[in-house]
């Protein structure tokens, strides 16, 4: 909240600029052309499979998925620099990968009775409360349920698309909302937000400690994403660290033993120096011309 909310808040702040721009106004008009389908069709249906197995992983959820979808379709880009301006694949992206992931997180919950994400996790507290144990046997003691939920992911899905597309324009006038007034609000809405949680005041200091640390970063051209992202994995990867070496009798050796985990490690390896590899790259041949 204070990263991406105060802290866009603040270099809204600095940037006095009130104009709608030319790609903000379109957006009060539904209207696809065929360029911007043909730049939507390869986010779509790199990040459908991309979401969906995200949320297949236990625990992962949608907002995991949305911010890989984002990176590394930013990263794919020709115009990396257009992403965060309006940029049509910017959107398709996270959104494509939200969608997918929400229905991938259903197979651990039907098939393993394993919650995918929050939401698959109150479903399941639902489903308990009527009785009903997910989990291997499911569709077969209880196939109507099974393929209800299935089919009503379908009909959602349609009534969604119906309700959804006539708001979109009406949606989108909060870009003309006058600046001082949207920034009161926003700041307004997180500080209550933040406090409801807990009903601590230190949320709130901490809530502008991080905006104003948002602030800089974006002042910098830091990506957030990788910030956000390692505070939801974090705790997980701590969680499955621990629980590994427990496991194991404290041998660390174990992450290297089967050839699996190694694939793994050397893929993360090979993701995390590649951007030092490129970026060398790039200045090795920049000097050169």
């Amino acid at each position: 909240m204070g990263l991406f909310a105060i802290g866009e808040v603040c270099y809204l702040i600095i940037n006095r600029k009130n104009k709608l721009s030319d790609e903000m106004t379109k957006a009060f008009k539904l209207k696809l052309t065929k360029n911007d389908i043909k730049e939507m069709s390869g986010p779509m249906s790199r990040n459908s499979f991309l979401g969906f197995f995200i949320g297949i992983l236990p625990g992962a959820g949608a907002t995991i998925a949305s911010f890989l979808a984002y990176l590394s379709e930013k990263k794919l880009s020709k115009n990396p620099e257009s992403f965060g301006k309006g940029s049509i694949k910017g959107l398709t992206a996270p959104e494509t990968a939200n969608n997918a992931a929400s229905t991938g997180s259903f197979i651990p919950l039907l098939s393993l009775g394993i919650p995918g994400s929050g939401t698959t996790a109150l479903l399941l507290g639902a489903l308990l409360v009527l009785g009903v144990q997910p989990g291997p046997g499911l569709i077969e003691n209880d196939p109507q349920l099974f393929w209800g939920v299935i089919i009503s992911m379908y009909i959602g899905n349609i009534f969604l698309l119906i309700i959804n597309l006539p708001l979109v324009p009406y949606i989108a006038r909060v870009l003309a909302i006058p600046r001082p007034l949207l920034i009161s609000l926003v700041i307004t809405f997180c500080l209550i937000g933040i406090y409801a949680v807990s009903f601590n005041t230190f949320d709130l200091y901490l809530l502008l400690l991080f905006g104003v640390l948002g602030f800089v970063m974006k002042k910098l051209a830091f990506p957030l994403a990788p910030f956000i992202l390692a505070f939801i994995l974090g705790e997980m990867m701590e969680t499955a660290l621990r629980q590994s070496l427990t496991l194991a009798n404290g041998n660390w050796m174990v992450f290297v033993a089967k050839p699996v985990s190694v694939i793994m490690l050397t893929i993360a390896a090979l993701l995390l120096i590649s951007p030092l590899v490129m970026f060398i790259v790039k200045k090795f041949r920049n000097s050169q011309m």
